[in-house]
């Protein structure tokens, strides 16, 4: 028989061992600076956003013209309740600065001593100098692309990379159409005719929402990557209506000869992205076919790729179109915009409702990963390797706050 024992381990505690220590609410201050990063359209926060910010109880302080490229107007923040200003330098008094890009050289200047700051870190334009002026004025830095969510994945990067995906084929079909000068093919098929041959090179999640994209627009696709579990996980996704194989000079060099569109949606964990597209292969190409290649950002994986803007996003090299701009999110920026702001928002609330950024540093192993100087100490082992910075690991860092 079954009998309950008052000295187990959990009764012999004393009640005060077994409470929960509740931090108190923070009321945060919140500033909200405008881009000034070359090609970047989207905004941390909407004014929805904004809105259930103000109704905890929060302050934000927004530039002026901050949300206008994302097509949110000075005035719907007013109406959500931020304090919109006209200094930039007023809007770097507030305690904790959120941006899309990392700060600039003259942003870094109104920095203030401890302040804490939530942008994205855009690793391959960053210089050690950045770190260094971070770790001199103690900045408390959350890289937003590394943050992991419950589940442990980089919400972030998933989210710009779904976006990127869809998008790329969406400008491809604006390409092969008349409108700008394309051979006049709808992306996709009809009755009758056949349809347009795409072939779309990583099998990530750029490529998936590619994939995804053209088949619902009816055409044949291809994918390829180097490894079999992402294809295989292709194949499985869209119930085995792709053409999947390994990265192989031979067959891709024959299913790029066939194409209409090519999707360059190659990662590399070591930054560059790997080129494995030469220009023979480009050559062997039909003329007026249209290459986006997503991967730009990082190096780009086609021999041909250059870097263009939104501007000017075109060039044609051996009667090949290429669309090589960087940020294809950046866009779409009002889309974007609500999807990073889906992500910083819950970052907010749960930084005023455990009482301020480093109690949620502490409690929270997902956010603590995004964390990258703390403490006037860089607390990313990655990042102190590659810029010869000194390392402080922060789970023993925040274990004595």
């Amino acid at each position: 028989m079954k009998t309950d024992n008052k000295y187990t381990e959990i009764g012999i505690l004393p009640k005060e061992e077994m409470l929960e220590i509740k931090n108190e609410f923070k009321c945060l201050n919140i500033g909200f600076p405008k881009e000034s990063s070359f090609q970047e359209n989207r905004v941390p926060l909407t004014p929805e956003a904004v809105l259930l910010l103000v109704n905890y109880g929060h302050k934000i302080i927004i530039e002026n013209g901050a949300g206008s490229l994302a097509n949110f107007s000075d005035d719907e923040y007013v109406k959500a309740g931020a304090d919109v200003v006209f200094s930039k330098k007023e809007v770097f008094d507030a305690d904790i600065i959120v941006k899309i890009e990392p700060p600039t050289d003259s942003e870094m200047k109104l920095l203030k001593h401890g302040q804490k700051i939530i942008s994205a870190i855009q690793l391959h334009t960053r210089k050690k100098s950045f770190f260094e002026q971070l770790i001199n004025k103690n900045i408390i830095s959350i890289a937003v692309e590394y943050i992991r969510d419950s589940e442990g994945k980089l919400g972030l990067l998933r989210s710009m990379s779904e976006i990127a995906g869809s998008t790329s084929l969406l400008i491809a079909s604006e390409y092969l159409s008349n409108v700008n000068s394309g051979k006049g093919l709808m992306l996709g098929g009809v009755t009758g005719v056949n349809p347009t041959e795409v072939v779309i090179i990583g099998a990530g999640t750029v490529g998936e929402y590619a994939c995804k994209t053209a088949l619902g627009l009816g055409a044949n696709v291809s994918v390829y990557d180097n490894l079999l579990t992402r294809l295989r996980r292709i194949n499985q996704l869209t119930n085995n209506q792709v053409s999947t194989s390994l990265i192989d000079i031979k067959n891709l060099s024959k299913s790029l000869m066939r194409a209409d569109v090519v999707i360059g949606a190659l990662r590399s964990g070591e930054g560059k992205t790997p080129c494995v597209v030469n220009e023979d292969m480009i050559i062997s190409m039909k003329e007026g076919s249209v290459i986006i290649d997503v991967s730009i950002d990082h190096g780009g994986c086609f021999a041909t790729s250059k870097v263009t803007s939104h501007k000017d996003p075109i060039f044609t090299k051996h009667g090949v179109i290429h669309y090589c701009v960087p940020n294809i999110p950046s866009r779409v920026s009002r889309t974007s915009s609500f999807a990073v702001s889906n992500i910083i928002l819950p970052i907010l609330i749960q930084i005023g409702n455990e009482g301020g950024v480093k109690n949620v540093i502490k409690k929270d192993f997902g956010i603590r990963k995004g964390v990258y100087t703390f403490g006037g100490m860089m607390t990313n082992k990655t990042l102190s390797k590659m810029f010869d910075l000194s390392y402080k690991d922060l789970d023993l860092i925040t274990a004595a706050i």
